[in-house]
């Protein structure tokens, strides 16, 4: 029997586990292959039988190289990365070391033990910095680097390329060669998923989701869990050689196929939760200025305090800004077909967490939060505004 391997890298030690990798373990599990799950987190619920889990750190050569100990790995799943939102996006250093050191460190030792294929999770941001893109496909052009807003973008180009131009580099233990592809996902979701719908979440129960931001028209891509694990299982047999390797050093993007408006995909999660869906919209440049505004605090306090920024720049323009891709190579030469899914299974596993309307009342905390929000936004507004407008106030 052979054995899957993939990586997942969560470095904040207080959260759970991410569902995304139990999600892709249990459908390799399900098709027999003996998986390990590698992660710095254990999980907090058991695993099936026939999933080992090693805990581990991406950074460290030492911890990769032993989950490959006694394994026949054919196919490692590297889902690994660090600064996609919130406050992770501005710690450059450790961005640095799990996007692009893990990668390099997965690379080195796949060549090592000869691991025939690897299957990377990229992003739509290695194209994407803040430009419109209507029905863009693979041929776009990676954007510079010195143009990414963020620090997790850039370095996650960097290691979707190192990736890429791995493919067909020779393996060290066997005559073959290392066979590789990447995927480039939409925002991801569903029940379970802890690196945004958690947040947005508790921004809906602290009654922070005000308002909405942008052209109403602007149009974004989502991803459910379940398509994008049947992208990564398609990808993985679709570098082998009865497939003709077709997907070797290729990348796709990988999403639900259904461009929406990013404020109203959520409406459902709002209002399924029992809560009111805002009717104030604001110009992008305001919003944009407002968290530019949060970083600079964060810069200055947050070796003090280490709050959640409510906004980044980068999430701004994901947000607020149309970009969204063609399927048909994926469909072509993976014979990927998203499958239709809705809000409704991650509203009832947020129910089922205990989360929903509540008479309660906001605690202290969070009115001081409010209240910095509320002076960063007014001071977002002073920067937006033309220096006369600030004179005549």
């Amino acid at each position: 029997m052979s054995l899957e391997l993939f990586y997942w890298s969560l470095l904040e030690k207080n959260k759970p586990f991410n569902s995304n990798i139990i999600h892709l373990g249990c459908a390799l599990n399900q098709k027999g292959f003996h998986v390990i799950l590698f992660d710095i987190s254990s999980p907090t619920h058991s695993i099936p039988e026939g999933i080992e889990f090693i805990r581990g750190d991406i950074r460290h050569l030492s911890d990769v190289e032993k989950a490959f100990q006694d394994a026949d790995v054919t196919c490692v799943f590297h889902i690994a990365s660090y600064g996609m939102s919130g406050r992770e996006q501005l710690n450059r250093s450790l961005i640095e070391e799990v996007n692009v050191g893990g990668t390099d460190n997965i690379l080195q030792v796949c060549r090592r033990r000869g691991v025939p294929r690897l299957v990377y999770t990229s992003t739509f941001n290695v194209i994407f910095g803040g430009q419109v893109i209507r029905n863009g496909d693979e041929s776009l052009p990676y954007l510079p680097l010195h143009l990414h807003p963020d620090h997790y973008s850039r370095t996650k180009s960097i290691a979707e390329k190192k990736v890429l131009e791995a493919s067909g580099t020779t393996l060290v233990r066997s005559d073959g060669v290392l066979r590789t592809c990447a995927l480039r996902p939409a925002g991801i979701y569903g029940p379970g998923e802890q690196r945004h719908l958690p947040r947005i979440v508790s921004y809906i129960e602290r009654g922070l989701f005000k308002f909405v931001y942008g052209d109403p028209r602007s149009l974004v891509e989502f991803v459910h869990v379940d398509n994008l694990v049947q992208a990564h299982i398609l990808a993985s047999e679709a570098l082998k050689a009865d497939k003709g390797h077709i997907a070797s050093g290729q990348p796709y993007f990988i999403s639900d196929g259904r461009p929406v408006n990013n404020f109203e995909f959520f409406r459902p999660l709002v209002e399924g939760l029992g809560y009111t869906f805002p009717s104030v919209r604001l110009p992008l440049t305001l919003i944009y200025c407002f968290a530019f505004l949060t970083e600079m605090v964060h810069f200055i306090l947050g070796r003090l305090y280490n709050f959640q920024p409510f906004l980044t720049r980068t999430e701004v323009y994901k947000t607020g800004v149309t970009h969204y891709f063609s399927l048909d190579k994926a469909k072509k030469e993976l014979g990927y077909e998203a499958q239709p899914f809705d809000l409704q299974d991650v509203i009832d596993w947020f129910k089922a967490h205990g989360h929903g309307r509540s008479s309660g009342n906001r605690d202290s905390k969070c009115l001081v939060w409010d209240g910095l929000m509320v002076f960063l936004l007014a001071m977002a507004v002073l920067t937006w505004l033309p220096p006369s407008a600030v004179l005549s106030l």
